[in-house]
């Protein structure tokens, strides 16, 4: 455990909030400089205070669930606040270990525990067994709640038989209990391409899908909102992931001023792609100080209260990184958007949401001549500037197979006249490329 983390524990136990703000997406951060502290008086540690019906599982799970964090402490913090939902998947590197050791002791019945294996070409059913029961190894568990499909990118993945035929042998066993899908929008670069409101609405007529775990915030409604209903109706219970897209928009303006600063000389569709995309942030400053948005933090705080309004949500998972960010996120618990936070949500609505490459969209890739995968290189640059996986996000990007953002810097911006959002995504994915490419 590093020296950081054992000093956040300290605090954690001491029932302080005060501590180090961080950039994060779903961290409950500050809006000024990175490493400045908070100033909070101490307080009671927060519990969870909602629990809910995770649909058919008939599961009550806690209205906050524990996402990919990687550090035991603080999932085993989580659960003694009352979290009693954790996600994982095969493809989170570790992850399944970090959560044996914050599990280990407790009734395993009271906590409900999810994890995903992605679906691959050519996998036989011996092939998905063997998977699976690699991931009971080293959760240590005889059994999961839920087996989620992990990202199917086509309806036809949906009916894989080789993973049917594996689920139902372990059910059987009684290593799994329920099966699951997640999607939040299509690795683009693979094969041809889906939405996540048609994956997911082919899931629930599918019928064998009892929790979905999907993107939705206050940014990207209708799509999500239409699938909720449809899990509503057919008790399928939902997490939900992405729920705060607020960070983008402080981690890309340092990062283009940062550009700005280096003055080298740069392709003229280069400079006029990155010229929208500042006219966008300077346009979100004026909101920002017009409408007082002065923390991060309350954009965040509201984001979060917008989902778990939603009565069709069951958990919202989260991410924190140290024992302050987390105590911001379980205090939101069992809370209601306010009449003065809906005015703030729709502020930075008009002011910030040009700057949100929607989750789960891919509208504009169609319009890319040269087949960039948009939404899959903002994600992963999501996961750089917001949630602190800057290794992990450096090497996905550089796994891509074909074309990257390199070529933006080349290119009119098909992309950008063909997104219904206004975002300015040529300049977006420049400056992406500039974090994410390895020198």
């Amino acid at each position: 455990m590093s020296r950081n983390i054992r000093m956040d524990r300290r605090r954690f136990l001491k029932k302080s909030a005060a501590g180090a703000l961080g950039a994060g997406a779903g961290a409950m951060t500050g809006w000024g400089k990175a490493g400045q502290e908070a100033k909070a008086e101490p307080q009671k540690k927060s519990k969870i205070r909602e629990y809910r019906v995770l649909g058919r599982t008939g599961f009550k799970v806690s209205d906050l669930g524990a996402g990919f964090m990687m550090d035991d402490g603080l999932i085993r913090a989580a659960l003694d606040a009352g979290v009693n939902y954790i996600d994982s998947a095969e493809q989170y590197p570790g992850h399944h270990k970090v959560v044996a050791k914050a599990v280990k002791g407790r009734d395993r019945k009271s906590v409900f525990i999810n994890t995903k294996l992605q679906v691959l070409k050519d996998i036989s059913k011996e092939g998905f067994l063997k998977r699976a029961r690699k991931c009971l190894e080293d959760l240590e568990m005889d059994y999961v709640d839920c087996l989620m499909m992990h990202m199917p990118e086509k309806v036809e993945t949906l009916k894989t038989e080789g993973f049917h035929a594996a689920m139902q042998e372990l059910k059987a066993e009684g290593r799994i209990k329920h099966l699951g899908v997640s999607n939040h929008g299509s690795f683009w670069y693979r094969d041809p391409e889906e939405t996540m409101e048609k994956v997911l609405m082919a899931a629930v007529q599918d019928g064998r899908f009892d929790v979905f775990l999907m993107a939705y915030n206050f940014l990207k409604m209708d799509e999500s909102e239409r699938v909720l209903a449809a899990c509503r109706e057919k008790k399928i219970g939902t997490a939900i992931m992405k729920s705060t897209p607020v960070a983008i928009y402080y981690s890309l303006k340092s990062r283009i001023e940062q550009l700005e600063k280096e003055k080298k000389q740069v392709h003229p569709l280069y400079a006029d792609g990155l010229k929208r995309y500042k006219d966008k942030v300077d346009r979100a400053e004026l909101f920002i100080e017009k409408y007082k948005l002065q923390s991060q933090e309350e954009i965040q705080e509201a984001a979060l209260r917008f989902v778990l309004e939603n009565p069709n949500v069951g958990t919202v998972c989260f991410i924190a990184r140290n024992y302050d960010e987390m105590e911001r996120f379980l205090s939101v618990s069992g809370t209601r958007l306010s009449g003065w936070e809906k005015a703030k949500l729709e502020a930075y609505r008009q002011g910030c949401g040009d700057l949100y490459c929607r989750h789960a969209c891919g509208v504009c890739e169609p319009a890319c001549p040269n087949g960039v995968p948009v939404n899959t290189i903002m994600r992963y640059n999501q996961y750089y500037s917001g949630q602190g996986r800057e290794r992990e996000a450096i090497e996905f990007y550089a796994a891509i197979p074909g074309l990257r953002a390199d070529l933006c810097s080349g290119c009119p911006g098909h992309c950008e006249a063909a997104c219904p959002y206004h975002v300015p995504i040529q300049g977006m994915l420049i400056v992406a490329h500039s974090q994410l490419a390895m020198p």
